[in-house]
């Protein structure tokens, strides 16, 4: 266990980052339904065009991402990796996610376009580091 902190330092603080940002994510959307007084558990039937639809998919977004990405970095721990690829690589992953959420929020389509496809490119040449130490 202590080799793997050693090797992958940074990926684990990325995966702390990433916990940040999913927990960020919750609370914007949650008080942003608690100030417009939006019913728990009721869909929001607003366009792009409303922060708390656009709060909703930023986060409904990262939760569809999340497991993917667990399931990729578990992977590349296991069969250890090149840390000098994983680690760089969550990093511009976390990155990406930020991006994605930040743009998400502005109504920067873009942008968020292009976090989500960074986001993307890093999550799959994690998984090619990964099936490259078999």
């Amino acid at each position: 266990m202590e080799n793997l902190m050693f090797n992958y330092a940074l990926a684990v603080g990325s995966l702390g980052v990433l916990a940040l940002l999913m927990l960020m994510q919750v609370l914007v959307l949650d008080f942003t339904g608690i100030r417009r007084r939006h019913p728990p558990g009721q869909p929001i039937n607003s366009g792009p065009e409303d922060f708390l639809f656009r709060a909703a998919r930023a986060h409904g977004n990262s939760n569809e991402n999340l497991p993917t990405l667990l399931l990729i970095v578990a992977f590349c721990f296991l069969v250890n990796a090149d840390p000098d690829w994983v680690n760089p690589l969550m990093v511009v992953f976390v990155a990406a996610r930020a991006g994605h959420m930040l743009c998400y929020y502005a109504d920067l389509r873009l942008a968020r376009s292009i976090s989500f496809g960074v986001g993307l490119i890093a999550t799959i040449g994690l998984l090619i580091t990964g099936f490259l130490a078999l």
